[in-house]
């Protein structure tokens, strides 16, 4: 090997590897459907550890482990309250990371829109308004929008305007909700079953009503009106 050629190898093969490794090391914190499931709701806002661990299914000592490791590569931060320990995302580019993520394994998986029906339900005859379509709805005081996530959801961030009802207590407070305008539902995002079956829930008792396309990260991330204790 001449002097040009070392020159651009730089540190070897030793150092290259380390590099690579490095990247693949964030890439295996995300190994596990329950370590997505955990970004996916720590995309709302901040958690504690046993929230997460009721929200996934799993035990605190495993929601734990999960949490530690994605902690030491970067993707999660975290505080202590007390005898609580409380996980965030680390930053936009892990949202971005997990959206990437979506993305591929929606173009090159062919079982991911059954499996996705198989767990929201099917869609086809359920009303979608688009990000925009509901801006110039809400611009126009001519919808009523929804937050059907849990209320600790809302108060980290919520669309702007939005009412809060929870999804388990839809039922019981349809009263609360204007009938003069469409009724717009959302939740976390395209793989959350709270809004689909808020919109069914509300055509059974005669109201109209639409499912936001996505969900409160991805209209945060488009830079839409938000208010919530994360905003302030």
């Amino acid at each position: 090997m001449d002097g040009r050629d070392r020159r651009i190898q730089g540190g070897g093969h030793v150092a290259k590897s380390a590099l690579f490794d490095a990247v693949a090391e964030v890439a295996g914190a995300l190994s596990t459907g329950r370590r997505l499931e955990i970004v996916d709701l720590l995309n709302q806002g901040e958690r504690s550890v046993d929230e997460i661990a009721r929200e996934i299914g799993q035990s605190s000592a495993n929601t734990s482990h999960h949490l530690r490791s994605m902690a030491r590569t970067g993707l999660l931060t975290q505080r202590r309250e007390g005898t609580r320990i409380y996980y965030r995302l680390a930053g936009p580019a892990v949202d971005t990371l997990w959206e990437a993520l979506r993305g591929v394994a929606e173009q090159t998986r062919d079982d991911l829109f059954r499996l996705q029906t198989a767990y929201v339900g099917d869609l086809s005859e359920i009303a979608v308004v688009s990000r925009d379509e509901l801006a110039r709805m809400m611009e126009d005081a001519s919808v009523t929008v929804i937050d059907v996530r849990p209320e600790a959801e809302y108060l980290a961030g919520h669309i702007e305007s939005a009412l809060s009802i929870p999804i388990t207590e839809l039922e019981n407070r349809l009263s609360e909700i204007p009938r003069e305008h469409q009724v717009v539902a959302y939740c976390r995002g395209r793989y959350c079953a709270f809004a689909p079956a808020a919109v069914r829930l509300l055509q059974v008792h005669g109201i109209v009503a639409a499912r936001l396309e996505d969900g409160y990260p991805e209209w945060r991330g488009a830079g839409l009106p938000v208010s919530g204790d994360a905003d302030e």
